[in-house]
């Protein structure tokens, strides 16, 4: 059993019509230095998102997910900010940088399995 060591998440909220603010939550991302571990759940809801705003590109906002995977990852299709440190990438994934997907405020606490937690995390706010 692992040590029960800090961590930090945010929500990742699909934003389909900037004007009206309405969301749907669509991943999470979690972080634990100490546990060396970064990790990214995403789903589309293809149905929910619709109803908020029948013209989206969802296939543009399903890109927009996989890129972040990617750099969550560290994959090297994520371009030059997979390859950067796991608190560095943390940092760019929940950062205020698009329209269409928005982070929520970072919270944090302390677990013991980050996988699990980001397991929890992602079926009690996403799915």
């Amino acid at each position: 059993m692992s040590a029960r060591e800090e961590y930090q998440y945010a929500v990742l909220r699909a934003v389909p019509d900037v004007e009206r603010g309405e969301s749907v939550n669509v991943g999470v991302v979690v972080f634990s230095r100490r546990h060396g571990f970064l990790g990214l759940r995403t789903v589309v809801d293809e149905a929910r998102l619709r109803a908020l705003h029948p013209a989206l590109d969802v296939d543009a906002l399903r890109a927009h997910l996989d890129g972040l995977q990617e750099v969550a990852a560290g994959d090297q299709a994520g371009g030059p900010v997979a390859g950067m440190a796991a608190s560095e990438r943390f940092g760019w994934l929940t950062a205020a940088s698009s329209t269409i997907v928005q982070p929520s405020p970072i919270h944090t606490g302390l677990c013991e399995d980050p996988q699990r937690l980001l397991d929890r995390l992602f079926d009690r706010l996403v799915s």
